[in-house]
């Protein structure tokens, strides 16, 4: 076990792939809900506004092009764990949010 920090469901288990990342993008956008992409250095549970990278995907039309935003935060934020979120407008909620990327010090290991 390690010692990560449990920050969403998908945290007790390994790490995605990018294939399944992709997955969960196009779970969002056949839904029509809007991709968004946070980051935050510090996460821990009295920090639960994390920063926006830019703004919002309203226009995302394909996963590859939220996966094109996730890598630009990655490239901007290096060290930054980023989660990626889903919104749905017409229930004005996040419905859901799982974090893409974690510092290679806290990433847990695969398998």
């Amino acid at each position: 076990m390690t010692n990560t920090l449990r920050t969403e469901t998908f945290s007790y288990l390994p790490p995605m792939t990018e294939a399944q990342v992709l997955a969960q993008i196009n779970h969002i956008l056949v839904n029509g809900w809007i991709p968004g992409i946070e980051y935050t250095y510090r996460p821990d549970p009295h920090n639960s506004f994390w920063n926006f990278y830019e703004l919002p995907l309203f226009d995302a039309k394909a996963p590859e092009d939220v996966m094109e935003a996730v890598n630009a935060c990655r490239a901007a934020h290096p060290g930054a764990y980023i989660k990626l979120t889903g919104y749905d407008n017409k229930r004005q909620a996040q419905v859901l949010a799982f974090v893409v990327e974690r510092p290679a010090e806290e990433a847990p290991a695969a398998g």
